[in-house]
């Protein structure tokens, strides 16, 4: 199961894919999880030390197993690299979790990143491909990690918005650029609503067919944010309503893919 988790920033989206990924651990999946926003704070949120984290470079930074993966450093280089090792080296294991960072994507300026690019495209297809487990994107407020080929591996794709007007803008991007990329499940999830006024804006600009859920602010997802050094994610930190999206996700993902 492959689910990628997108949306403004600051709408919440990275506390959710955390809360995803926290429940697909505790229910006995292992799971990867992906940070691939260039903001990178999946991993705090997460709970992991700042130490550990610290010591994770992120892949696309890589330059010396980016070269010994590619072939070197001439003009032609494997645009299909192997990369599992890759995988298994250089993430951080959290129980049935394993974290990583991609890092942004490269654009174009005074040097060629095609290179990384390419590293970056054989990682995601061995993620999202090849293996069996499952994984959790947090993306950037963009999808742009993802390509038409390794689109084909997502399952579910989770747009995270805020009842404003800027965000629902992102929000509608991001259903637009999956629908394109040929990602067949797009659903909307509303975060941080506090009144009813909330809801109806939310469900005047998406059909309720499209809308997953909607979540509540809460104080206790802010006070844990200024935390220096966030505990693990417990029980106790889930977002309210978060474990029915949960299994509205894995049910979603069933009905499309036909496995039980």
């Amino acid at each position: 199961m492959k689910i990628a988790v997108s949306g403004k920033g600051g709408v919440g989206k990275t506390t959710v894919a955390a809360n995803l990924i926290y429940l697909f651990a505790k229910n006995g999946f292992n799971v990867f999880a992906v940070d691939a926003d260039p903001d990178a704070s999946l991993g705090l949120t997460l709970g992991i030390e700042q130490e550990r984290l610290a010591s994770l470079t992120p892949l696309v930074d890589m330059k010396e197993v980016i070269e010994e993966k590619t072939g070197g450093k001439g003009a032609f280089y494997n645009l299909d690299p192997y990369v599992e090792d890759v995988i298994d080296n250089y993430s951080l294991q959290l129980g049935r979790i394993r974290f990583l960072i991609m890092g942004g994507i490269k654009q174009g300026g005074s040097a060629c990143y095609c290179r990384e690019n390419s590293f970056l495209n054989a990682i995601l297809n061995s993620l999202l491909l090849d293996k069996q487990e499952v994984v959790v994107l947090d993306m950037s407020a963009g999808i742009e990690h993802l390509t038409r080929g390794t689109a084909r591996g997502v399952d579910f794709m989770l747009v995270v918005t805020e009842p404003t007007r800027t965000s629902i803008k992102t929000a509608g991007l991001v259903k637009r650029l999956s629908a394109e990329l040929g990602i067949k499940n797009v659903k909307i999830l509303g975060n941080k609503v506090r009144k009813e006024e909330e809801i109806k804006y939310l469900q005047d600009n998406f059909s309720p067919g499209e809308i997953i859920g909607v979540l509540p602010f809460e104080e206790k997802v802010w006070e844990r944010s200024m935390a220096d050094s966030p505990n693990n994610l417990v029980e106790e930190s889930l977002l309210t309503g978060m474990e029915d999206v949960y299994l509205q996700i894995i049910r979603g993902v069933e009905e499309v893919t036909g496995t039980r």
